[in-house]
């Protein structure tokens, strides 16, 4: 702003203060106007922007002592009855506004061209330029954030940074099945259905991440993301080892003795033949290569634990017949290096 604006300028009306306000009166005047009017309460607001900058104006000068003396006078004579009127050469004549303060009287001042208030009250106060130490007030209006709002409390406040949306987070219970399979559950979050959709081979306590469906952002920044911990329940015949599922295959001692082949029931309903070679051992592993858990990268495989069932309750020609079997294997010692091995 111009130094000759402050002729039609009333910084005392604009910030609701009297003129012989003290500093405190006129810094909680701002204040409270600043923040009333402030760009970031009243956003796409054009008469809000006009008014902060006009409080802004007025505080800038009435909160500088020297300006505040160079302001106060300059209203004073334009008060006092200053006349302007047309002069030579095509600009304007001032009359009798500053004939007080040179001679006493109603000295005349002309400005052939144009008159430059800076240079006549450059007189008055003892500097070329009175209003050169007030920046942040040219062509481009008022900025607090330049130098010349330094004394501002809002100076160098910068617009609020966008911020990500917080995380929501849910939790939801499948079968084991739907787990291998994949399927759709519908949830209730924060009061609205939400319909979701897992991937196949999803794992006991996975979580599975949906973006930008969680809380809105804040000043224009992304929502957050919607966070799902899944709850897979067991099964009564088949558990999961990483991307393989495993199954107890239980067999008689003659299956394990003179090898069999047996069926084995698949997760789908369908079932897959297995060869257990004869003299398998309880606990041994036989492995089905791809009837796994199947995945978007992978396909595991099916892992069958043979388990030697001992029959109970035998009746009297089954011991016997045992017990007929046994007898030929009076040299064989299953346990005959155990002792050895112990006491190395």
């Amino acid at each position: 702003m111009s130094e000759q604006e402050w002729f039609n300028k009333d910084f005392y009306k604009v910030l609701g203060v009297s003129k012989d306000a003290d500093d405190a009166a006129i810094k909680k005047a701002y204040r409270k106007l600043a923040r009333t009017w402030h760009p970031d309460k009243n956003p796409g607001d054009e008469k809000a922007e006009t008014r902060f900058k006009e409080i802004g104006e007025a505080y800038s000068v009435l909160s500088n002592k020297e300006q505040r003396r160079k302001y106060d006078a300059i209203r004073s004579m334009a008060s006092g009855g200053a006349r302007f009127s047309a002069g030579g050469a095509g600009g304007p004549d001032l009359s009798d506004l500053f004939g007080g303060a040179f001679t006493g009287g109603g000295t005349r001042v002309n400005f052939g061209g144009g008159a430059d208030f800076g240079d006549i009250l450059g007189g008055l106060f003892g500097a070329s330029q009175p209003f050169a130490g007030a920046q942040g007030f040219g062509g481009g209006g008022f900025d607090p954030g330049r130098s010349g709002f330094a004394s501002s409390p809002f100076a160098g406040a910068q617009t609020p940074r966008p911020r990500k949306g917080e995380d929501r987070h849910a939790s939801t219970s499948i079968t084991f099945r739907e787990a291998l399979a994949g399927t759709e559950v519908i949830m209730s979050i924060d009061g609205s259905k939400q319909k979701v959709r897992l991937p196949k081979g999803v794992k006991d306590g996975q979580k599975i991440r949906l973006r930008k469906k969680g809380r809105p952002g804040v000043n224009g920044g992304a929502p957050g993301d919607l966070v799902i911990t899944i709850h897979v329940g067991t099964h009564p015949v088949f558990t999961r080892d990483h991307d393989n599922l495993r199954i107890v295959l239980p067999v008689t001692f003659a299956e394990a003795t003179l090898g069999a082949k047996i069926e084995v029931p698949l997760l789908d309903g369908s079932s897959v033949t297995v060869k257990v070679p004869a003299g398998t051992q309880s606990g041994a592993v036989l492995r089905v290569r791809g009837r796994g858990v199947e995945t978007s990268k992978t396909k595991g495989d099916l892992l069958i634990e043979v388990r030697v069932a001992v029959p109970k309750d035998l009746n009297d020609t089954q011991k016997a017949a045992l017990e007929g079997f046994i007898a030929t294997l009076e040299d064989s010692d299953p346990r005959a290096e155990l002792l050895t091995k112990a006491k190395a």
